[in-house]
């Protein structure tokens, strides 16, 4: 589905990931750990296109590395970046219908089945984005990010200045599309009890490089105190 083949990221004269390789299937859920400042949140820009990139990014067998990030959208990658990013003036229903423009999608027929999965949205279609509470805004930006029927989905730090409840809701509303609609999430994240309840696969990055990878079950109390405690 997607391979990361020796990808690095620059800001000015420095690396902030630095080659780093991993593929993704049509199952995986895989999550993206690190402490603060390790080029978690740099690599999945990198790797939708925010930011360029060094390297080789495969796409459902393509090379995509040379595509702008609303190429790559096109071609069913979606992002939800850490702040959701949401249009604050915009109304529930209009940020929802921004996340079908240029994509070739029933737009009613999807709009009812991403209602769906996310029901608390539908009491809320006519408020502006800005006035939700931030559980409500991390659930219009998923679902906004959906509507295009992606192939695979990407988050960063879902779980962000989120109520545990909320949390919790999310992970479920994940797993229930992911088993339905079979594709594969890449998430970044600090919250290890979230990624070992969702997740399928890790890596974990260390100074802009991978030092850990393996199945969600192989994330230790060790790995995690060695390379994730503060």
């Amino acid at each position: 589905m997607m391979e990361v083949k020796n990808i690095s990221v620059s800001y000015g004269a420095g690396n902030i990931v630095a080659d780093i390789s991993f593929s993704v299937n049509k199952d995986d859920r895989l999550f993206i750990l690190g402490r603060n400042g390790v080029g978690k949140t740099t690599l999945l820009k990198g790797i939708m296109g925010i930011l360029p990139i060094k390297g080789t990014l495969y796409f459902k067998e393509q090379n995509i590395t040379k595509y702008s990030a609303a190429r790559r959208s096109q071609k069913g990658i979606a992002y939800v970046p850490q702040g959701r990013e949401i249009f604050p003036d915009l109304t529930v229903a209009e940020n929802l219908e921004m996340g079908a423009l240029y994509h070739k999608v029933d737009y009613e027929k999807k709009l009812r089945e991403i209602l769906e999965y996310f029901p608390i949205l539908t009491e809320h279609m006519v408020r502006k984005g800005g006035v939700l509470s931030g559980g409500q805004q991390q659930q219009l930006a998923i679902a906004r990010a959906l509507m295009g029927e992606p192939d695979i989905l990407m988050l960063d730090e879902p779980t962000e200045g989120i109520q545990p409840n909320i949390v919790t809701h999310i992970s479920d509303i994940l797993m229930l599309y992911h088993k339905e609609k079979h594709i594969p999430v890449i998430i970044v994240e600090q919250n290890l009890k979230f990624a070992k309840k969702l997740g399928s696969k890790f890596v974990i990055i260390q100074k802009g490089s991978i030092v850990k990878a393996g199945k969600i079950e192989e994330l230790t109390d060790e790995i995690s105190v060695k390379y994730l405690s503060v």
